[in-house]
């Protein structure tokens, strides 16, 4: 029997989804109130207009979702807590405040001021306000931020599995700039001199590049991530990195080596067997991540693999890795994939900011306008092939700045210089980069625009532009035997690394443009 709430609400009991149709005549279950009352006022005591919000997920989306809810609130699309460190690190404050380390928690440090009126907006814990979308700026909702596509103009907005990229954009169209990169599209401050450039709805102004391949073949975001890399289901709680936080690999789709049966999938999965999209049994295998999760849309079949698009538009065949168009890889065995197959990188070479006390900016914490307000302008943007810099477990990875920065604080005797390198995964996978774009590049090495020269001696180089204040040039990042932070998760070249890099000949090239070995 429908509650009485339809009688004003009628038109809200279309368009669920399959999935939660049977929920269109039960609407307290997830909106709260008191379906009893006949009075508005008293029918909507205790309503939640948004239930997936973070801070009523558990008393909505929970009662079927719990574990779901449970793992999304411990997530660091949530919590945050590795930018909150990362940022009081760089900054010079304690990285460490019990009860204090997480977005929705931060203190009024300088740094965690910074991260309150400039950073906290892309975080799960932000409250949705509006009954519609905008992929530009949507930021926040809990649940609703990821599993509702559309608002129609009548009917319940649909709650769905099939999470598509205008959902990822809000928030990861910011900072690295992932959601642009994959869709080929690079921000820039000035139009380029040639090439096609655009402006998104906010107002940025974008370069057309070349899309990321997977993208260009159809395949959406949540084709590749999976519920435990994205919502943090059964992962290890105390990763604080993204970096540490993604559950999929190259190979796990390309280089298929570790397979589970049906019948073996971990308990957490099982509820994931019904949208397996192919005829499969207890016997039927599945390609699996190092951490054991199942990746249930790819198909083995005759030596073959085959992903099955999540939104159900059709499957793709994958192309197995083949030693015969790696021919270096004996040579090369350190390199991650993405050090060659990163076709371009957004890079910003130049940030300045400063704290203005007088002024006042919104605290997306708080979720009000508060006084204070951080100002900042950037310069040298790049969007092109990436430096390159070495992870603890040695693998040479693409990076980018993560600050150049100048910034300013009144309770600071002098502004602070911070220059941090980070790897990113561009999300720009191409053809293989040349031979000569890293074993002759500068800036692949980390040092930066300019030009090499031979004397006796051996070689120097002679940076294109002006050194700063701690001795590097402003698109550098490697200093002779030194790493410019400490602190990083990723390293520079060190001086007998680019030494090395720089003696191997070069090998020719066949008639298709592949390298061949010297």
């Amino acid at each position: 029997m429908a509650q009485p709430c339809s009688t004003c609400h009628a038109a809200l009991q279309q368009g669920l989804g399959a999935a939660h149709n049977a929920l269109a005549r039960d609407c307290t279950t997830c909106h709260g109130g008191n379906a009893g009352a006949s009075a508005r006022q008293d029918a909507h005591q205790g309503l939640i207009a948004f239930p997936g919000d973070m801070d009523s997920a558990a008393q909505a989306c929970g009662n079927c979702h719990a574990d779901q809810v449970d793992s999304v609130s411990h997530s660091l699309m949530h919590t945050g807590k590795g930018m909150v460190r990362s940022t009081r690190q760089v900054l010079g404050e304690p990285t460490d405040r019990p009860a204090h380390n997480e977005l929705a928690t931060l203190t009024h440090s300088p740094a965690d001021s910074l991260l309150r009126k400039r950073c906290a907006g892309c975080h799960l814990g932000r409250k949705k306000t509006a009954h519609r979308l905008d992929a530009t700026r949507d930021r926040g909702g809990g649940c609703l931020a990821c599993h509702i596509n559309d608002y129609p103009e009548t009917g319940h907005p649909a709650l769905t599995a099939q999470v598509s990229d205008s959902r990822c954009f809000g928030c990861h169209s910011r900072s690295s700039r992932i959601s642009l990169n994959y869709a080929g599209l690079a921000e820039v401050d000035t139009p380029p001199a040639a090439g096609k450039t655009g402006q998104l709805d906010d107002g940025r102004r974008v370069e057309f590049r070349p899309a990321d391949l997977h993208h260009t073949a159809g395949m959406g975001c949540i084709d590749c991530h999976t519920e435990k890399g994205l919502m943090g289901i059964g992962a290890d709680r105390s990763v604080s990195l993204q970096t540490q936080a993604v559950d999929i690999t190259c190979s796990d789709c390309h280089q298929v080596t570790r397979t589970i049966r049906l019948a073996q999938w971990p308990d957490q999965y099982r509820a994931l067997l019904p949208r397996v999209p192919f005829p499969a049994d207890a016997d039927t295998r599945f390609p699996v991540t190092a951490s054991g999760t199942p990746l249930w849309n790819i198909e083995l079949r005759n030596r073959e693999a085959w992903l099955h698009r999540k939104d159900g538009q059709g499957r793709l065949h994958i192309p197995p890795y083949r030693e015969r168009d790696h021919p270096l890889a004996a040579q090369h065995t350190r390199l991650n994939c993405s050090a060659c197959h990163a076709g371009w990188a957004p890079q910003c070479y130049g940030c300045h900011l400063q704290y203005d006390p007088a002024g006042q900016q919104f605290d997306h914490v708080a979720g009000v306008r508060t006084k204070g307000r951080w100002n900042g302008q950037r310069s040298r943007v790049r969007n092109d092939l990436p430096p390159l810099g070495v992870t603890p477990d040695n693998q040479v990875v693409p990076v980018v700045p993560g600050m150049i920065m100048t910034v300013e604080h009144p309770d600071w005797p002098a502004p602070r210089f911070v220059r941090r390198f980070t790897a990113i995964e561009p999300h720009t996978t191409a053809a293989a980069r040349s031979c000569e774009s890293c074993h002759r590049s500068s800036v692949a090495l980390g040092l930066g625009q300019g030009r090499f020269q031979q004397d006796r001696q051996g070689t120097s180089f002679h940076p294109d532009l002006d050194r700063l204040e701690d001795g590097l040039a402003a698109d550098a990042w490697t200093r002779p035997g030194k790493t410019s932070d400490r602190t990083a998760t990723v390293r520079p070249f060190s001086s007998r690394e680019i030494e090395r890099i720089l003696a191997a000949p070069l090998p020719a090239m066949n008639r298709a443009g592949a390298a061949q070995p010297p």
